[in-house]
């Protein structure tokens, strides 16, 4: 969802974009290139950080990889041949386990025979993903979504359908990993990157910040324009994730005023403090909106669409958006403000505001 205050935001590069296979450099020894995704969300960030191994070679480290399909191949072999000074890939960094991220560091450290670095959660939930035909798709899923109130036949039978929805994304993962860990200081060719956690988005997400270089790679967990999808999915029906985000982004509070922003999706930015206020900002209106329907009469999480998104969303989009509705029924519940009514004659579940 974009904010309306972005132009509170400076984008230091302007309105200049990578293109396919090119890279920009935004700070000394890091660049930026951007990959395509077949959703309404475009494109994917990736980064290039100039690297050195142990044995005192020079390379590359990447962070995040694309999903796996031909394109991305593709477009990674032309960064390859124009992008790495004829230097070899070092390693490979994962924010997190979602396909964007991770489809295809299984690809890229075979061909460079290198390490992926990761959190162990994330990559324990990639390994189980890959192999699953739930949690972002299949029987089960629709049964969940149809719990909470999508019940039109037809998107519940496209949710049905996507038996293996990360599977085609991420067929496979690294079978071995180096592990991130929250407060981790790892050494990137001549700096000391620090690892911070963050939750809510996805089990274990590991965002970079370079204190030398005034960089922090924040991953999905701050965004420019749009809102982080915190969702609730058929895996963990009871989770409540939106404190967990709130509380996991008030985390970079401490960081320089000045820190320049790498996220995943949307262009490299200044104005980290600002931002952070504007999605706390954002979350707090979406509770109320959501409290004051459910004071109106009980709420389903498929009532809420309307709600919390004031624009027509495709299926894919949809299935994203019941998980935020729910994250956010979930929060209100955590906070006593709504209690979730016994399961109706229809099989809904709602939710009603408590007195």
């Amino acid at each position: 969802m974009s904010q309306p205050n972005e132009a509170a935001l400076h984008y230091p590069l302007g309105e200049r974009l990578p293109g396919l296979g090119e890279v920009i450099d935004v700070a000394p020894g890091v660049r930026w290139l951007r990959m395509g995704l077949p959703f309404a969300l475009d494109h994917i960030n990736l980064w290039l950080l100039r690297d050195r191994d142990d044995a005192g070679q020079h390379g590359w480290a990447i962070v995040d990889c694309g999903i796996a399909n031909d394109a991305t191949r593709q477009a990674w072999e032309q960064v390859f041949t124009s992008a790495l000074d004829g230097l070899p890939v070092l390693r490979v960094f994962v924010t997190h386990m979602h396909p964007d991220h991770i489809g295809l560091a299984h690809w890229l450290t075979d061909r460079w025979k290198c390490r992926t670095w990761i959190s162990g959660t994330d990559w324990n939930a990639a390994r189980v993903a890959s192999g699953l035909t739930t949690g972002f798709g299949g029987d089960s899923a629709a049964r969940f979504f149809a719990e909470h109130g999508l019940t039109d036949p037809a998107a519940l039978e496209q949710v049905r359908a996507r038996r293996n929805y990360y599977a085609s994304m991420v067929p496979d993962v690294p079978g071995t990993y180096r592990r991130l860990m929250d407060g981790q200081v790892i050494r990137i060719g001549e700096r000391d990157w620090h690892a911070i956690s963050g939750y809510g988005h996805a089990p274990e997400h590991i965002a970079l910040h370079c204190p030398a270089a005034g960089v922090l790679i924040s991953g999905d967990m701050v965004l420019p324009r749009i809102s982080t999808n915190i969702s609730v999915i058929d895996l963990e029906p009871e989770a409540d994730p939106l404190p967990q985000y709130l509380a996991s982004i008030a985390r970079f509070d401490p960081l320089p005023a000045e820190t320049l922003v790498l996220p995943s999706h949307g262009r490299p930015f200044a104005g980290l403090h600002e931002r952070i206020r504007q999605l706390q900002s954002h979350h707090v209106d979406r509770l109320n909106d959501a409290w004051a329907a459910c004071c109106e009469r009980p709420q389903s999480a498929a009532d809420l669409l309307p709600v919390l998104f004031k624009r027509a969303l495709d299926l894919h989009q949809t299935t994203f958006a019941m998980g935020e509705s729910l994250a956010h029924l979930h929060a209100l519940q955590s906070q006593g403000r709504v209690r979730a009514c016994p399961l109706g004659t229809d099989g809904v579940r709602r939710f009603e505001a408590v007195a």
